[in-house]
């Protein structure tokens, strides 16, 4: 089986770069039977479906499973968010739980350290699974947190340079930088010479330009709220494809 990396590469050059964030608030009613129909009605649209942590603590083995089983049928790669963030053998049995819910990568915070992260890489990539790591998140927050300087040993640097670094030289399979911030994208791919893909958050309800994104360099367009909120999904969800494609 090839990579992770390598199946959304392949998806995304096929359809498009959009991942829809099915994101549901946890009182939603019947979230599994919503997103089966979003899967079977927007997948020629997309390249993958992420989950957030509070998607999947309503739901059962038996339907995540499922959930992700007809993504698979449907030619869609799926992301657990959730932002995993441990020691090395908490890591570990998380990650092979999430494969073994049938999951084709995972987003974790990269707070654990390099030594942990390299370890959960290297674990993933055995079973041809992926990691995508934080580097700057798409809330206006986010420039209180990922934006601090930071003190190493020899040097003075800004947390989300570090954590690109760290996303870079450790081989993680991508980095998450919000749509919001475009000249931290640009920065991102530049600073990383293109090893490292961009997923981008934010598009649509944050404020976040597809075709903006897009020049500055993101490889994959994350979208939630502007999709599951429309009145027609699947025609917001067209609409978005074809700013994506052209």
């Amino acid at each position: 089986m090839a990579s992770f990396q390598n199946r959304i590469k392949k998806i995304s050059s096929d359809k498009s770069p959009l991942i829809l964030a099915n994101d549901y608030e946890s009182n939603t009613a019947d979230i599994e039977s919503r997103t089966i129909q979003n899967i079977k009605t927007l997948s020629p649209y997309l390249c993958a479906i992420k989950f957030n942590f509070h998607l999947l603590l309503p739901l059962g083995q038996k339907q995540i499973t499922r959930i992700n089983k007809i993504a698979h049928d449907h030619n869609l790669q799926t992301i657990a968010d959730i932002k995993l963030n441990d020691i090395g053998n908490t890591n570990d049995v998380t990650a092979q739980t999430l494969w073994n819910l049938g999951f084709d990568a995972v987003i974790v915070n990269p707070m654990m350290g390099p030594g942990n992260l390299e370890k959960l890489i290297t674990y993933a990539h055995k079973n041809q699974n992926g990691v995508i790591s934080l580097c700057h998140m798409s809330s206006p927050e986010a420039q209180l947190t990922y934006e601090l300087q930071v003190q190493l040993k020899s040097k003075k640097t800004i947390l989300y340079h570090l954590f690109l670094e760290w996303a870079t030289s450790l081989g993680a399979d991508g980095i998450i930088v919000g749509a919001t911030f475009p000249d931290i994208v640009k920065f991102c791919k530049k600073k990383s010479k293109g090893k490292v893909n961009i997923y981008s958050p934010g598009i649509g309800t944050q404020g976040g330009d597809i075709q903006k994104t897009i020049q500055s360099g993101s490889d994959y367009l994350i979208v939630g709220r502007t999709i599951l909120n429309s009145k027609n999904p699947k025609e917001t969800a067209k609409s978005l494809f074809d700013l994506a494609k052209y």
